[in-house]
């Protein structure tokens, strides 16, 4: 999706990117209270972090590279799904700057492609899945900036 959608306040690479490592940092800022109710760093160096979330009900553990001012990567180390999901921005062959949300995850103990990852897979292509999710980043990227906390 275009970072810089018509009618909004334009963000640049590097807001964005900033925008990006703060919601690694912390997803409590993105979610609501009741979706993402814990959310801890508990290693760190300068490649990659640890962090233990409760998201959605989820205990996850996820170990979290940083690409620099291109992509995120969220490992699923423990979560019931298994995988990675990847926060990528990169601009078009316009050079309009886009943000694109992917993954490749199964779910740990369901049989590969049957009902529950099917189920899963339509939830994501729809549009309260990814297409929601970066709405809704974009959108308290530009909320953080206004507070002045970006």
């Amino acid at each position: 999706m275009p970072v810089n959608a018509p009618g909004e306040a334009p963000l640049s690479r590097a807001q964005a990117w900033a925008g990006l490592v703060r919601k690694a940092r912390d997803a409590r800022l993105f979610f609501a209270p009741d979706e993402c109710t814990r959310d801890e760093i508990v290693e760190e160096n300068a490649s990659y972090l640890t962090r233990e979330a409760t998201i959605l009900g989820d205990e996850l553990t996820q170990i979290i590279a940083f690409e620099a001012e291109t992509k995120i990567r969220f490992f699923q180390a423990k979560s019931p799904r298994e995988g990675a999901i990847i926060n990528e921005l990169f601009e078009d062959e316009n050079a309009d700057l886009q943000l694109r949300f992917y993954c490749y995850l199964g779910l740990r103990g369901k049989t590969p492609n049957g009902p529950e990852e099917q189920a899963a897979q339509a939830w994501m292509d729809s549009d309260t899945g990814f297409k929601a999710a970066i709405q809704s980043t974009l959108k308290r990227i530009r909320e953080l900036l206004d507070e002045g906390e970006l």
